[in-house]
């Protein structure tokens, strides 16, 4: 059955956007959750990570990337995974079994392991020499451990120079680090930090709850790149930006005639 379009609402570009990502973070969903929502949602999801290391225990794996390749969404393993392997001087092994078993896409981070600017810069360069699409991550998980603002643009800007597609800044799925405040509030000295160091396209913010996601929609509109998105919550998250739900209504509202 087709959509409805009888509403004036913001436009979406059609897949495979550049603009306007949704990134979902799997932290364990089963083939049949996954099916389902790609059932629902596909249309509205760009890019699936399979957060941390679930990658590396998921007996479905090659199924659910089977899945994926079907509905046009860019599949990704976590950056821990990768820092894990890094650490212990085995990432291009790491590297080499995501190309094999069928990523398209990898993370590159430095949240945990004591990693130099200049290391994770070779590591987004051996990835994109892999023919890899490389989303970097800037910033740290713990939260005792913080960066300045100049330090946030410096290492998105350098992390796109080479080689990096996207830039992914760090909120972890909690919602409460890197981006924002402990309660969940937005740090907007660093939003904008990170969008003067790679322009708003190049960017993807981590944005796991409502009210973040909200934040950014009004901010900066309906296409602005959001990350670490719940799988369940995809087709929730559409509705936010195309104003259908309270919290971005006024999106809906300016398409009104006067």
């Amino acid at each position: 059955m087709p959509l409805p379009n009888f509403l004036e609402l913001p436009g979406r570009p059609a897949k495979p956007r550049t603009a306007g990502l949704t990134h979902v973070l799997d932290k364990g969903t089963s083939l049949g959750n996954a099916a389902g929502t790609l059932d629902l949602a596909a249309p509205y999801i760009d890019v699936w990570k399979f957060g941390w290391g679930t990658a590396y225990v998921d007996p479905h794996l090659s199924d659910k990337l089977d899945l994926l390749v079907r509905n046009g969404v860019r599949s990704c393993p976590g950056g821990t995974l990768l820092e894990i392997a890094w650490s212990q001087g085995k990432a291009a092994d790491c590297l080499a079994w995501a190309r094999d078993i069928g990523f398209d896409s990898v993370e590159v981070s430095r949240g945990i392991a004591s990693m130099t600017i200049e290391e994770k810069r070779e590591l987004i360069r051996l990835a994109a020499a892999g023919s890899f699409v490389v989303f970097s991550e800037v910033g740290r998980k713990d939260p005792r451990e913080t960066l300045s603002a100049q330090q946030w643009t410096d290492e998105v800007a350098a992390d796109l120079d080479v080689g990096a597609r996207w830039v992914i800044a760090e909120g972890r799925e909690s919602g409460s680090v890197g981006l924002y405040r402990p309660d969940g509030s937005v740090r907007a000295e660093i939003v904008t930090a990170v969008v003067r160091g790679g322009g708003l396209e190049s960017v993807l913010f981590e944005a796991p709850r409502k009210e973040q996601q909200s934040w950014f929609i009004r901010e900066f509109g309906s296409n602005v790149n959001l990350a670490n998105v719940a799988v369940a919550d995809a087709l929730a998250l559409e509705t936010l930006r195309r104003g259908l739900r309270a919290d971005t209504f006024e999106l809906s509202r300016q398409w009104l005639p006067a």
